[in-house]
């Protein structure tokens, strides 16, 4: 192969596309690179699988964490496991922007690898390489009826009321300011891929954000198809299924009622039942009575039979506005909801749309159970984490139970985007929120149930949501230039239909969108009516809700953690962590409350009892707080030394009482007037230059303001401050308080000074 490499400006940035010289036994690769961001998109074309019932795409994201300079962070494996979450869903992006621009009759094998090479840390690589997988599909043999061009478009508002400014392709911390993420893939004329987040934003805001993605999405496809010119191979032509046009011919006139039957059968659930095997065998069987020569086979016949039905139930919608289960075409199947229904969670409800059922359960735990995620551009943290199971019972089937598949994952990941933004902030609820939907039930849009049975039960577990969420799916059925939207799609109106169009926010805009579609793709128009469409689904659905809870609880379940959030000065960290974590460690081990604390001094206090945490509360700020003279305490006598005693005065924080300042008179002993354990009443005197606090117990007139100020060794005791008032002895005369005692201090001082040798000198050795 011939290297061609070719150069074009996306979004303000080179973009550049090589092939030709990595990846050689591909059907195609490209090397795209965007900044210092890189990937390697490769497509390998395989063999027929006419034994599938689909087509056999697989598209996977690889992440290396050598593209950001990283090595894993686990001591023991340092090798990539299994995808991450959001390579899946990348993988499950790349998947739904190609997947229906390959001809129904082609059956080959078709693989789709995308390696992330490098990463600069402010250009993204999914659209990148979404925009190379596109590139290499266009230049390949693959019949594919591309090129596609993708864009993430931003919106920023002014923060003094001007015009907002509409970001193509944002840089990660241009993403930050902005209230909108959308990634849009589109053909020339037409939108047939969403996927999107947003705080709130009002229909129109999304409206114009795809209108303005077509500026780029153009000049993309336009670059794609020049270096088509250059670097592309013939495309393999695609030959119709023998017979099957014979056999949609066949069925449409013979077994018209029965095929009928069928659609009012399964509109009534989405998998399980033997009526469609049922009728594929009874087809084969009167063929071959008919003529022993034929070569239908069931695999051709249910082909045929799902083709006929299909056709049949978009006939009815378009022509006649009659839905294969009898309801308008914006009509909501009944709803309904439950809060409260398990007795040990932090928060439960259930939503039910018809058959649709879903179960949500919120469990809420401490800043400590954030998930931290590692990839090639560092390390982040989820506070708020959506989980969506659909076992096989949902849709009255067996199968295997295990990891969770990509569809899981990806609905979950939705109906997380559309709650995240009315999660309260880490200030407000300091709270890691855990959601589970368990889907008990399925016929149509059940990541929307999800997400209006989690906002019940965040309602329930007294999270103060900023708003409630609910969200709808509407579909389309067109023939030709004609179509009709239907608002909340069952299973097989999906199936049969053109386009699936999740959407979902509150009553004031939208918050998560999600569009696939089965046909080349949706006009502007299209879009914009499928918006309203759903919004006035929304406020129908956000009513029913606010009739079963209105508001959030005020109270968390008594179940849910107590959590308390300090702040802490920086320099006093090392005081509450304590030497080797000695000072921590003994808080939690006495309270029973786990105590985390951050390098900017926040810190969090979180237990199952609110006593043990109210108690650890108390023994921090006492750590950490600020001790002025005359300060007041009632301490405990902790030790008791000969010339004093310590009393704690605060949790962990310790002063220590001279045996001078036990009392107004004479005190021999500290023993004499405290003993261990005591509670007494103490004054702060001063607090040395080594952090050490004197205390005082003596109060009233004759108390000392301040200790003077001595010093004193690091590990020396508190020195004496000496109390000069005459003291009262009544048990030796000789001490009597006079001033012309021959013992009294004053007496000696003044026998002295006036000596003719001066006063006494005192040494020590």
């Amino acid at each position: 192969m011939q290297k061609t490499a070719v150069t074009t400006e996306f979004a303000g940035k080179k973009l550049t596309f090589e092939t030709g010289e990595l990846a050689l036994q591909t059907t195609a690769s490209i090397l795209a690179r965007l900044g210092d961001t890189m990937v390697l998109a490769t497509v390998v074309e395989g063999s027929v699988r006419e034994d599938l019932g689909y087509f056999p795409l697989t598209v996977e994201y690889v992440e290396r964490l050598y593209a950001g300079g990283r090595i894993k962070g686990s001591r023991w494996v340092k090798r990539e496991g299994r995808p991450s979450d959001d390579a899946v869903l990348i993988g499950r992006l790349i998947d739904r922007s190609i997947r229906p621009l390959f001809p129904k009759e082609y059956k080959n094998e078709v693989q789709v690898i995308v390696t992330v090479l490098s990463v600069d840390g402010e250009n993204e690589p999914d659209i990148l390489a979404l925009n190379a997988v596109s590139g290499a599909l266009a230049i390949s043999r693959i019949p594919w009826n591309g090129p596609i061009g993708a864009v993430r478009m931003g919106y920023v508002k002014s923060p003094k009321g001007e015009a907002a400014d509409y970001l193509h392709n944002p840089t990660t911390s241009e993403s930050d300011l902005s209230d909108l993420d959308i990634v849009v893939s589109q053909t020339k004329e037409k939108t047939h891929m969403i996927e999107s987040g947003a705080r709130q934003v009002p229909e129109a805001v999304y409206m114009t954000a795809i209108q303005k993605a077509h500026e780029e999405t153009q000049k993309m496809i336009a670059f794609i198809e020049g270096f088509m010119k250059k670097a592309g191979q013939p495309k393999t032509a695609v030959k119709p299924i023998k017979g099957f046009a014979e056999m949609i011919a066949l069925i449409e006139k013979t077994y018209k009622k029965e095929i009928a039957d069928l659609a009012a059968i399964l509109a009534n659930k989405e998998g399980g039942g033997s009526e469609t095997t049922d009728l594929i065998d009874t087809i084969f069987e009167q063929q071959k009575a008919a003529d022993p020569s034929s070569e239908a086979d069931k695999k051709l016949i249910a082909k045929a039979v799902e083709y006929v039905m299909y056709r049949y139930i978009r006939v009815n919608v378009v022509e006649k506005q009659k839905r294969v289960d009898g309801r308008k075409i914006d009509e909501i199947r009944e709803l309904g909801g439950q809060v409260g229904v398990l007795p040990r969670t932090h928060g439960s409800a259930i939503f039910q749309r018809g058959l649709t059922q879903a179960l949500s359960v919120v469990t809420l735990g401490s800043p400590r159970m954030e998930q931290l995620i590692e990839s090639a551009e560092g390390e982040e943290s989820k506070r708020y984490i959506h989980h969506y199971s659909m076992p096989p019972y949902s849709v009255g089937e067996t199968g295997r139970m295990g990891t969770p598949s990509r569809r899981e994952i990806g609905h979950g990941a939705l109906a997380e985007r559309a709650l995240e933004p009315v999660i309260p902030s880490k200030d407000t609820f300091p709270y890691t929120v855990r959601i589970v939907s368990e889907i008990l039930s399925s016929n149509g849009s059940t990541s929307m149930a999800a997400t209006c049975g989690s906002t019940l039960a965040l309602m329930d577990a007294g999270v103060p949501i900023i708003t409630p969420i609910a969200g709808i799916s509407v579909g389309m059925m067109s023939l030709e230039d004609k179509y009709v939207l239907l608002t909340d799609i069952i299973g097989l109106e999906d199936f049969s239909g053109d386009m699936d169009f999740k959407v979902a926010g509150s009553k004031d805009g939208i918050t998560a969108i999600q569009l696939d579609v089965k046909i080349v793709g949706l006009t502007d128009k299209q879009i914009e009516e499928t918006l309203e469409r759903a919004r006035g689904a929304r406020m129908i659905i956000l009513e029913k809700m606010l009739s079963v809870l209105p508001q959030s609880r005020k109270e968390l379940s008594e179940f849910a953690p107590k959590i308390e959030m300090l702040k802490i000065p920086v320099e006093k960290i090392g005081e509450l962590i304590g030497p080797g974590g000695k000072t921590i460690k003994n808080i939690i081990a006495q309270t029973g409350a786990t105590v985390d604390v951050e390098d900017d001094g926040s810190v969090t206090i979180s237990g199952t009892a609110d006593e043990a945490v109210q108690k650890a509360v108390e023994w921090v700020k006492g750590l950490t707080r600020e001790i002025t003279p005359g300060e007041e305490f009632e301490g405990t006598v902790k030790r008791i030394l000969p010339f004093g005693a310590f009393v704690e005065i605060l949790p962990n924080k310790e002063g220590m009482v001279h045996v001078s300042h036990m009392g107004q008179g004479f005190v021999k002993s500290p023993s004499d007037v405290v003993t261990i354990g005591q509670t007494v009443k103490v004054r702060v005197l001063e607090i040395d230059d080594q952090g050490r606090i004197n205390l005082t117990m003596k109060f009233g007139d004759q108390a000392e303001q301040q200790a003077p100020t001595q010093n004193r060794a690091p590990n020396a005791p508190s020195a004496p401050t000496f109390d000069h008032t005459p003291r009262e002895n009544t048990a030796d005369p000789r001490r009597a308080d006079r001033q012309d005692h021959p013992l009294s201090r004053q007496f000696q001082r003044e026998r002295q000074s006036t000596s003719p040798r001066g006063p006494r000198k005192r040494y020590s050795r």
